[in-house]
């Protein structure tokens, strides 16, 4: 089997749409996909609709989360999408993220960068706006050459010059909602150091005993070195390894299945989730 859990839609910041993403999963010889857009369920019942035969479906999303002031993503897997608490955090970042965004535009153009928000807004159409979005402004711009070249500290990286923040859950919250509404909480790229600052693997630790699943090991932003220090603190902490693509259509250079996740380690994971079930593929 070949397993890809983490991918983005239209309804965030991907640029194909989940009936695209799903087709797409299915044309790269994927056998499980899971959609994980930034803090949005939005785009799971397009993807369900049509999902191809053959192609099993895992819902999920990636949360945003702040530990100390340093962001970090949560992907969270086959939750109950209508639990009420986790639903309201979810509404609470996707309304914070324009006037986060707006923020940002204002501080590239004070950098020289004639950005603008109509093109950002555009740009990022009926998917919640993020940080690619303004990145792709800036390529469209000839500021950059690539959406990745926009996620420095130069620019939009989060310590960057350009950088604004947003509402983010604790992610000591994040695990607690997530569990609560029946899903599997993984750490995505925890060491991911070209983004930014990362949290320290005491931090990680602390994560592992508040109830965290899984840390996302085999991912394109972990060189050889962090997955293997990566996977002997997972074998240290009890936790799940996974692998993903983090795929974005034609936004990034990665692609579906790029790195995939054993299937032992996804059968886990679909034992240990009780809010919602993976969708087998019917032919959509």
């Amino acid at each position: 089997m070949r397993i890809d859990l983490h991918t983005h839609s239209t309804a965030s910041d991907g640029t194909d749409t989940p009936t695209e993403l799903v087709r797409n999963a299915a044309a790269a010889g994927l056998d499980v996909v899971a959609l994980t857009d930034h803090d949005t369920v939005g785009g799971h019942a397009e993807a369900r609709a049509a999902l191809p035969e053959g192609l099993t479906l895992v819902t999920g999303a990636e949360l945003s989360c702040r530990l100390d002031g340093v962001s970090l993503h949560m992907l969270a897997y086959l939750f109950d999408p209508d639990e009420t608490e986790l639903a309201r955090e979810r509404e609470l970042v996707r309304d914070d993220r324009v006037p986060r965004a707006r923020a940002m535009v204002g501080k590239l153009r004070e950098l020289g960068v004639p950005i603008t928000w109509e093109q950002v807004a555009r740009i990022a159409g009926d998917g919640a706006v993020g940080r690619p979005h303004l990145a792709t402004a800036m390529v469209e711009l000839g500021v950059i050459g690539s959406v990745s070249d926009a996620f420095t500290t130069e620019w939009l990286a989060n310590d960057g010059r350009a950088y604004a923040e947003k509402h983010e859950l604790d992610p000591f919250d994040a695990i607690r909602l997530v569990k609560a509404a029946g899903g599997v909480a993984v750490f995505a790229h925890p060491l991911a150091v070209k983004r930014g600052t990362c949290v320290p693997e005491s931090a990680i630790a602390e994560l592992a005993a508040a109830g965290l699943d899984g840390i996302e090991v085999d991912h394109m932003d972990h060189d050889a070195a962090t997955r293997t220090r990566l996977r002997g603190l997972a074998a240290d902490l009890g936790l799940l390894t996974t692998g993903s693509s983090d795929y974005h259509g034609s936004r990034k250079t990665c692609r579906l299945g790029d790195c995939t996740t054993d299937p032992e380690i996804y059968g886990e994971i679909t034992r240990r989730a009780t809010g919602a079930f993976p969708v087998p593929g019917a032919g959509g």
